[in-house]
């Protein structure tokens, strides 16, 4: 049996995915981790900041994933669709090439960045310099911690909001680093710009659509290794 170790950014994207593939919480874990006999859930903050301090927590693993939502580059993208790149890369000019899996079909590149994409404009600026499919802020910092430890590694994202529209910054800062959303944060973006409540469920939809794709591949993933 191949042991699947799944890493996301956010409280929210590790609990939309435990409860999607019916994963129970790890007792007495005072973060979000969650564990069946093949399947290890676990939440690494912002940029994968936990990542070091909570990983005695998890067992060993035969396979490492970054997963998660992800925000498009290519306009092509739809909210919810698939990226399952074959490598990703940083603006520094670090790539990283994903492990091949029989169960899931690889394509092109996705970017990882240290800052949120709060405009159409930024994204198609980087669109164009580097040609990848979409931004994440984790999968690098989770490949090459896997790297390091000799485990295949791979990243399983999908769109939670596409190539024309980013992330505003309150709503951002909305989550803090340890990856937890903050509802006073949420309330006082909300009382200073009236359209953040519009933006934040637009927001919620896409991210929804996206762990709702992630946790299909994770499951097919999960059944095939």
């Amino acid at each position: 049996m191949t042991r699947v170790l799944v890493l996301t950014a956010v409280d929210l994207e590790a609990r939309g995915l435990a409860r999607h593939l019916g994963l129970d919480r790890v007792p007495g874990s005072d973060w979000p981790h969650f564990r069946s006999s093949s399947v290890e859930i676990a939440a690494v903050g912002l940029r994968a900041a936990q990542l070091a301090s909570r990983s005695a927590r998890w067992r060993a693993a035969d396979l490492i994933v970054s997963a998660g939502a992800c925000g498009a580059l290519a306009p092509a993208l739809a909210e919810g669709e698939l990226i399952v790149p074959e490598a990703v890369v940083t603006a520094g000019g670090l790539r990283l090439a994903t492990a091949a899996v029989t169960a899931l079909a690889r394509r092109g590149t996705l970017l990882t960045v240290d800052a949120v994409l709060e405009s159409a404009a930024a994204k198609a600026r980087l669109w164009m310099e580097t040609g990848a499919l979409a931004v994440d802020m984790e999968s690098a910092i989770i490949l090459s911690w896997a790297v390091a430890r000799g485990v295949p590694a791979l990243a399983v994202r999908a769109v939670s909001d596409t190539a024309a529209r980013g992330v505003p910054a309150d709503l951002a800062a909305v989550v803090a680093e340890d990856g937890r959303v903050r509802p006073m944060r949420a309330m006082t973006a909300a009382l200073a710009r009236p359209r953040a409540i519009a933006d934040a469920m637009a927001l919620r939809t896409g991210t929804q659509a996206a762990l709702k794709t992630v946790s299909q591949a994770l499951a097919t993933l999960a059944r095939t290794s």
